[in-house]
């Protein structure tokens, strides 16, 4: 059984949590032990989460050297530092754990990175290459031959068709869509329910029907 801490105890990280548990109730038998969960929040220190103990701050999870990490980071606000902030950890890439609910569809000739996240009706399909740290949330597409670049974020419901490329640490808002054979460049947002038609420079923020550029500082 793989010992297991979860990074952060509120929103996309309580789906990380559900995926787990999910995991464990539909195997013959439990895969994950789970520690608990670590928030650099203080007043959360010593609450629970869906039954699980908020450990204290992700600087702790040094004290549990054998756990495996799990994590969802990648918000609007912080989703171009990811990188970053993983460095800061000084913890190896093999320690993040790949959580996949068994609710999403990944096609077994598509590639999965370590640290990803796929939460549930997700559709990873054939050929397409996720690299390490992409978070998927629910009901979105990865077409065939797509490629998504390390530690972008897919929000819920976002098609990307085929042949597709998005660089690392975007952010596709919730509903977007992303015409075949397009290119999104590194560092850039698009904003929910977008139809993005042509390629995108990198670091820019877009949206509309069609996306265009646009000024935007999340707040």
């Amino acid at each position: 059984m793989i010992e297991i801490l979860v990074l952060g105890c509120r929103g996309t990280s309580l789906d990380v949590l559900d995926a787990l548990l999910c995991c464990n109730e539909r195997s013959p038998s439990p895969r994950y032990r789970i520690l608990g969960l670590l928030d650099d929040q203080a007043e959360l220190w010593g609450q629970r989460v869906l039954g699980f103990p908020v450990l204290g701050p992700w600087s702790s999870l040094h004290q549990y050297p054998q756990a495996q990490l799990a994590g969802a980071l990648g918000s609007l606000k912080n989703f171009r530092r990811k990188r970053s902030i993983l460095e800061s950890l000084k913890v190896p890439a093999e320690r993040f754990e790949t959580v996949i609910h068994p609710d999403a569809s990944i096609s077994p000739r598509a590639q999965v990175g370590r640290g990803c996240v796929i939460l549930q009706q997700a559709v990873v399909a054939v050929s397409a290459q996720l690299e390490d740290q992409v978070i998927v949330l629910p009901q979105s597409v990865i077409s065939h031959d797509c490629k998504i670049g390390w530690g972008s974020v897919l929000a819920g419901g976002v098609t990307v068709c085929g042949y597709v490329e998005v660089g690392e640490q975007c952010y596709l808002g919730a509903g977007s869509v992303v015409r075949e054979r397009t290119q999104i460049g590194a560092g850039s947002l698009i904003g929910m329910g977008s139809l993005v038609l042509q390629d995108v420079a990198a670091g820019s923020t877009c949206w509309g029907q069609p996306a265009r550029v646009r000024d935007y500082s999340p707040s």
